[in-house]
């Protein structure tokens, strides 16, 4: 039966929240609604469609709230393309270490598939599939776009380990029948079954001694 790693993208993989930061600075300022860093760390991570209404009011529309989230990603892809973006440590070592041993392996954000590809190809990612914000109706804490991602490998969810950076994340993998992993350098993805600081932390044998229930 195949094995299969759903990573989270931003705050697993890569870290770029500076140029999430800056791109939504920048682009609510050009819109009139200034925000805070505060209330952009408050929202990171989540769903254009979810974060801008917070900002916005109520009486923002949804045509609105597309226009306004394209500018911006399209701003943060500019950003990102122009600074460059590396992994982040031991991302790239269990990324090729999993593909060695027939892990599946595919991306599973939260981001527009637009930013994720241009991540992969600032940094030279390989998985074998990629599910974004715009292929699930919702985004985590809702299991669906883990789901969606286990499809996606053709991978049961019981032979799935999520790896995630954020509390929403994690929830969503367990609310999919999945194992997981939290990289916690923020005090946040405690909840996982397995907690670490870094990839680089991570025991040789992580990945499979979850899916065995063994005890790490």
């Amino acid at each position: 039966m195949p094995n299969a790693v759903l990573w989270d993208m931003d705050g697993t993989l890569v870290d770029s929240e500076e140029y999430h930061w800056l791109a939504w600075r920048d682009t609510m300022q050009a819109e009139g609604a200034p925000i805070t860093h505060a209330g952009f760390l408050a929202t990171f991570g989540w769903r254009n469609d979810v974060v801008l209404p917070r900002w916005l009011g109520a009486s923002a529309d949804a045509a609105e709230i597309e226009r306004i989230g394209n500018v911006k990603e399209k701003l943060y892809r500019s950003l990102m393309r122009a600074g460059g973006l590396a992994l982040l440590p031991g991302a790239a070592e269990w990324i090729e270490r999993l593909r060695a041993d027939g892990w599946r392996q595919s991306i599973a954000s939260s981001a527009p598939r637009a930013n994720i590809q241009a991540i992969i190809e600032v940094t030279g990612l390989k998985v074998d599939a990629v599910v974004g914000a715009e292929d699930v109706r919702y985004g985590k804490p809702a299991p669906d776009v883990f789901l969606a991602a286990a499809a996606a490998v053709n991978t049961p969810a019981d032979r799935c380990v999520v790896v995630e950076d954020a509390d929403a994340g994690v929830e969503a993998g367990r609310r999919g029948g999945m194992r997981t992993i939290g990289i916690s350098r923020n005090g946040k993805a405690r909840q996982a079954d397995l907690v670490v600081s870094s990839l680089a932390d991570l025991p040789p044998n992580a990945f499979r001694q979850l899916l065995d229930s063994r005890p790490l």
